[in-house]
């Protein structure tokens, strides 16, 4: 195969490279063999992304070992948790792009071989798989691997319980020492949050597609075996390298319904499904919210995880972690086993060398008699979002609903109506111009949905939002309305006091107003200023397509 570093340190026109490079103390030896990138997404933002420097350092040696050499670099993170809630989080979806995009710069001007890519927080997962795609070089991602839980009083704890302890201090349930306990114990260490939030949900997904090594999504950050993880997956670059695997080999069609079917078995986040459009898209496959569904309809949600089940990742580390969850699959035919890893070998090649025992537990069920019959990432369609919505039912007990809108045309005026007590039974918030162009960045909306959670209203209203949730929702919540609000969806037309149904059975959200009052009122309507004229947000904001593409940025051509 082609070997682009070639181009930089090759010939005497290339001296000055060499010169640069030697400064950096590589010798002549170094310089013959390929460049593998080593990327981290290492920052001081956010404990899931704190350690990724040093993890970086056991990559550096497993490429090293595999007969190359390592260049290790880094690129942003937005810390989900901490931008939660407030005007920081319009940066989070932003984030992914500029980390796929600074990837991509950084290994296209030094002409690497390869890359290795370690990632920790939310975007950063599929920000990292999306560059490798792009790029299309032997590539091998890994997770820098979850937090543990916190304990209080024998409770296993996450931040979403934090979250929703704010809400429960709103209303008076909770005193401020209990919140303070809360605040103190529920996250003790590094690592990405703990449940089958978004980050963890996109390393199971990673293994599922094929670009990580087997075993690689689930134990912990600050396990041993974390080191030895990045190490074979430097070693596995190097080894793709010599076999010339690439991206386009592992990303077929059959590996992304492999990557859905994990995100339906494990009960993982919705955003899950936004990434994984935005993957597809680098990959050059066709993918629609259709095959979600179909794909949805015919797997089982097995992982009895949180926000809506009761274990945490290092749970099902446990218990033989993603490959047994893989295993279960395969064994029932559910998995296109045949599909190429970066191991160089196929998922039910890899399954077949694991050694899983089977234990007594109950993390995991059974295929014959699952949590769900269905999976929970689930589409729904209707007056009120034509080109779909997305909820996450394994965190919800109610499966139809219908109450009054409580209209917000920002996240902050809906989560102070929360907190004021405002928000009654039978009510369906309402959230909009928060969308991929309107907010711009289609934030979460964690700290609003958590609130009502924590105030005991759970089951007793529900929210829709051309925003985003975060891993950690749970209830009747309904995002990525399409077409968002600021584009002029039907969600801009909705007012006060209107009904809405949602109805997970038939994949049903509608507005009940009469097409021709909707007419009227979209007459009446003009879209708000954009919030954003310059910088990042803005240019976001103009590139961005719908939420139901996966809000990837196209260049205006």
């Amino acid at each position: 195969m082609e070997i682009s570093s070639r181009n930089v340190v090759e010939g005497t026109a290339r001296s000055p490279h060499r010169a640069m490079y030697k400064a950096m103390g590589l010798t002549d030896d170094d310089l013959s063999k390929p460049f593998i990138g080593v990327c981290h997404t290492g920052n001081e933002a956010t404990p899931c992304n704190i350690h990724l420097g040093r993890l970086a350092q056991k990559a550096k040696e497993g490429v090293l070992e595999g007969g190359a050499t390592p260049r290790e670099f880094s690129t942003i993170a937005v810390s989900d948790g901490i931008a939660m809630g407030h005007e920081g989080m319009k940066s989070s979806l932003v984030s992914r792009e500029v980390i796929a995009d600074s990837i991509e710069l950084m290994v296209r001007a030094h002409q690497y071989d390869g890359l290795v890519g370690i990632a920790g927080c939310d975007k950063s997962l599929p920000g990292t798989m999306m560059a490798m795609t792009r790029l299309n070089l032997p590539s091998v991602f890994v997770y820098g691997g979850t937090i543990m839980p916190g304990i209080l009083d024998g409770r296993e704890l996450t931040i979403v319980d934090v979250y929703e302890a704010v809400g429960a201090y709103d209303a008076g349930k909770l005193s401020l020492e209990g919140l303070k306990n809360i605040e103190n114990t529920a996250c003790p260490n590094a690592g990405s949050c703990g449940g089958m939030f978004t980050a963890n949900t996109m390393a199971s997904i990673s293994e599922a597609i094929g670009l990580a090594l087997p075993g690689s999504a689930s134990p912990p950050a600050e396990d041993d075996r974390r080191e030895k993880i990045v190490y074979d997956s430097g070693k596995a670059c190097a080894k793709l390298l010599e076999l010339n695997v690439r991206p386009s080999d592992i990303l077929t069609f059959e590996a992304f319904e492999n990557a859905i079917t994990m995100l339906n078995a494990v009960g993982g986040s919705t955003n899950g499904i936004l990434h994984l459009l935005a993957l597809a898209n680098e990959a050059k496959i066709k993918l629609t919210y259709d095959d979600f569904e179909r794909v949805r309809k015919k797997t089982p949600h097995l992982a009895d995880m949180k926000p809506g089940g009761n274990y945490v990742m290092n749970s099902l580390d446990k218990i033989g972690g993603i490959p047994f969850v893989l295993k279960k699959l395969d064994d029932k035919g559910l998995l296109h086993g045949n599909c190429l890893t970066v191991t160089g070998k196929t998922i039910h090649e890899n399954l077949e060398s694991i050694n899983i025992p089977e234990l007594e537990q109950n993390i995991v069920k059974s295929i014959d008699n699952p949590i769900h019959n269905v999976g929970t990432a689930v589409i729904l369609k209707g007056t009120l979002a034509p080109d779909g919505a997305v909820i996450k039912t394994a965190g919800a007990e109610m499966t139809k609903f219908t109450g009054k809108a409580r209209v917000f045309d920002r996240e902050e005026d809906a989560f102070d109506a929360v907190s004021k007590g405002e928000i009654e039974e039978g009510n369906v918030v309402v959230i909009r111009y928060e969308g991929p162009k309107g907010g711009p960045g289609m934030r979460e909306m964690l700290a609003t949905t958590a609130a009502i959670v924590g105030q005991g209203l759970g089951k007793k209203v529900a929210m829709v939002t051309d925003g985003r949730f975060s891993g950690g929702t749970r209830g009747l919540m309904v995002g990525h309305i399409a077409p968002e609000a600021f584009v002029g969806g039907p969600l801009a037309f909705v007012k006060e006091g209107d009904e809405i149904s949602i109805n997970t059975e038939d994949n049903s959200i509608d507005l009940h107003v009469s097409s021709e009052e909707l007419a009227k009122r979209k007459n009446q309507w003009s879209r708000p200023k954009p919030n954003y004229t310059s910088g990042a947000l803005a240019k976001y904001a103009s590139l961005v397509g719908s939420a139901a593409q996966g809000a990837i940025t196209t260049p205006i051509v």
